[in-house]
């Protein structure tokens, strides 16, 4: 069987040049992950990506005109790619509470790498995501960032979730804060787990994070 082609589309303002328009574009997304995931965002510099891509800082900044253009960029492509993941997974599905099931699952589970994007290692960004990603729109500039579309694609998740809470129970009051208490919820959890175990409550071999957000919103809305 010919395999499925699948291309994620990001909003053209968030790069100077399309990084997936060449093999030099690719090495510095899929690097700056590397990096970021290992340095953190606050030490990693195009200085130091331009090192171990041998390349000019300078041609760096042809694609991002700075590390923050470019941390938006990696956030907006994983939210995008969650999209994709969330159509799948609850196409087809006649029960909207299993679809719900399914997308909480999908928002909190652990990432596992997808071979359909060799560039991308989804299990670091994911980590980028969990540990970095208030970064992206924690700023002064976030209204103007917010008008251009730079966070559409993570609002557009929120809202594809919480239309299906609005199919279970139509009356339900909040079914935005829900959903985007539970993505972030689930990303201190992750987070917390690693390095704060004691605020959580995830046991080895157990899938205690996901278990909890799918018993919270079956709860709050029905």
């Amino acid at each position: 069987m010919e395999q499925l082609s699948i291309h994620i589309t990001i909003n053209p303002e968030l790069y100077t040049k399309n990084p997936e328009s060449s093999d030099l574009g690719k090495k510095i997304v899929s690097t700056s992950i590397e990096m970021i995931n290992n340095l953190g965002f606050e030490s990693f510099t195009f200085r130091k990506l331009g090192v171990a891509i041998g390349s000019n800082e300078s041609s760096i900044y042809r694609y991002f005109d700075s590390k923050h253009a470019l941390l938006v960029y990696l956030v907006n492509w994983y939210w995008s790619w969650v999209e994709y993941k969330l159509v799948f997974v609850t196409a087809n599905v006649s029960s909207s509470i299993e679809k719900v099931e399914n997308a909480i699952t999908l928002l909190t589970q652990e990432v596992q790498e997808d071979t359909s994007f060799s560039y991308i290692n989804e299990v670091l960004l994911h980590k980028i995501i969990i540990s970095e990603s208030s970064k992206a729109y924690y700023t002064k500039d976030i209204d103007e960032e917010n008008s251009k579309g730079f966070y559409k694609t993570y609002k557009r998740v929120v809202q594809r979730v919480s239309d299906i809470v609005l199919e279970i129970n139509p009356a339900f009051e909040f079914p935005h804060m829900l959903i985007s208490t539970i993505i972030e919820g689930a990303h201190h959890q992750r987070y917390f787990s690693k390095h704060l175990p004691s605020l959580t409550d995830v046991e080895e071999g157990k899938n205690n994070i996901v278990i909890f957000y799918k018993s919270l919103i079956i709860k709050a809305i029905t």
